[in-house]
């Protein structure tokens, strides 16, 4: 099996910090890929766009579900990951309800062109975004992909079924 390191990508976040104050007490922080991945083994599932019909109804309330079921695999942490800002992020994940896996914003998609999963989705209004992939990746390096078929620019299509959380499980059970 080849293994590819992760890209080296800041991720830029929010983190509520009441020293602050105020109606709006959080901050800017910075995590690096290393900072995520180095020394773990975590499972990372990355979808075109927030608040999107398939990530909302399938894939978010599905790895959230799946969570400690995941955990008791040997996976330290769940992430999704968009081409998003922290600021949608976060309103995502408190319209999804979750409560254990982490959103690692990639406002700028360099994480995702640097994983080649950058595409275009100008067909929908979306400009440059992900394609639908999830992965576990141990001390930075990918330890298995999943990928949706047919990727490609302008996708006239939404394919779901490689990247759920049941597939991710059935990998993990089976490596256990």
């Amino acid at each position: 099996m080849e293994m590819n390191f992760v890209p080296d990508a800041t991720f830029y976040m929010r983190v509520r910090d009441e020293s602050i104050g105020g109606d709006n007490p959080f901050r800017w922080d910075y995590k690096t890929s290393k900072e995520i991945f180095l020394n773990k083994r975590v499972v990372v599932f990355s979808l075109p766009g927030a608040f999107t019909p398939t990530c909302s109804t399938f894939q978010v309330p599905g790895f959230e579900k799946a969570y400690d079921e995941i955990r008791s695999l040997g996976i330290d942490e769940v992430y999704v990951i968009s081409v998003n800002d922290a600021f949608v992020m976060r309103k995502w994940m408190i319209d999804q309800g979750v409560e254990h896996i982490k959103a690692l914003p990639d406002g700028n998609g360099s994480f995702t062109e640097g994983m080649g999963m950058l595409v275009d989705k100008s067909n929908l209004g979306f400009g440059k975004r992900s394609w639908r992939y999830a992965m576990v990746v141990k001390d930075c390096l990918v330890e298995k992909m999943f990928v949706e078929d047919g990727k490609m620019d302008n996708c006239p299509g939404d394919p779901y079924g490689e990247t759920s959380p049941e597939m991710v499980l059935q990998y993990l059970k089976n490596v256990a």
